[in-house]
């Protein structure tokens, strides 16, 4: 799931890359208009790869899921306040 996650993060960032230096490195000689689309596109997409990169998928464990250990999981929940001694 990291693996999948991880190099959909760097596809759309490479592609965020591309269209910012594309942009003003080309696209501007023929259209400013289109470059500024271009540059507008390009800033929507690195929140959307944080978004996509941070996403839990089915599989994952999550931050207050048990762990299997008991000793950990006592520890920690003890530390969230979850169980009083």
């Amino acid at each position: 799931m990291l693996a999948r996650r991880r190099r959909e993060y760097f596809w759309l960032m490479g592609g965020c890359l591309v269209l910012f230096v594309s942009a003003w490195g080309f696209v501007r000689l023929w259209s400013v208009p289109a470059a500024v689309a271009m540059c507008v596109v390009a800033m929507v997409i690195p929140p959307v790869a944080a978004m996509v990169a941070n996403r839990r998928g089915p599989d994952d464990r999550w931050w207050d899921d048990p762990s299997g250990d008991p000793k950990s999981d006592e520890w920690w929940d003890e530390l969230d306040g979850k169980k009083k001694h």
